[in-house]
């Protein structure tokens, strides 16, 4: 399966594809984590908190290809998408491995990914150059095999997504 998520609506034609879902954040009902860790204790693999974000978590564990579309904020994902990727942490385990020399959660079912963030937002080169690392460091724990940043003006969003789109047809 292979994920289109987006902190804000786009139009994109993806009909006629079964295996492509798209998800707009922005339309959904997604609260903060509580930090609880419920869903590692009490309810593994399931987060305490009942709303959207537990319809969402599953689809980012299973997909093996993935564009994240997210405005650029002080270096880092906008609220949307922070709060979502931060809600997805039942896709991980309480348990801790040692990958590449670093300490990292085991996934819980989690498909290795081919990852495209595209970015908007923000011009500046120092704060693309701390959303890239970021992202680098995300890459670890998120299951991508390889991640691709591209960062874009607002109106080039969907012909963005449509050129990864393509590339995944190949």
């Amino acid at each position: 399966m292979k994920l289109i998520m987006s902190d804000k609506p786009v139009h994109i034609d993806i009909s006629g594809t079964e295996n492509i879902k798209h998800i707009d954040l922005s339309s959904m009902k997604i609260a903060n984590c509580v930090g609880c860790f419920g869903c590692w204790t009490k309810t593994p693999g399931k987060c305490v908190i009942r709303d959207d974000a537990t319809k969402v978590y599953p689809y980012i564990a299973q997909s093996d290809s993935v564009i994240y579309v997210s405005h650029i904020k002080y270096g880092g994902y906008d609220s949307i998408m922070k709060t979502m990727l931060e809600r997805a942490i039942p896709i991980q385990q309480a348990f801790i491995r040692i990958h590449n020399g670093e300490t990292h959660h085991i996934q819980r079912n989690v498909k290795t990914k081919e990852a495209t963030i595209i970015a908007y937002g923000s011009t500046d080169p120092e704060e693309q150059d701390i959303f890239r690392r970021l992202i680098s460091r995300n890459a670890k724990n998120m299951c991508f095999k390889n991640y691709e940043v591209i960062f874009v003006p607002e109106s080039e969003i969907e012909e963005t997504i449509h050129k990864t789109l393509r590339k995944w047809e190949k």
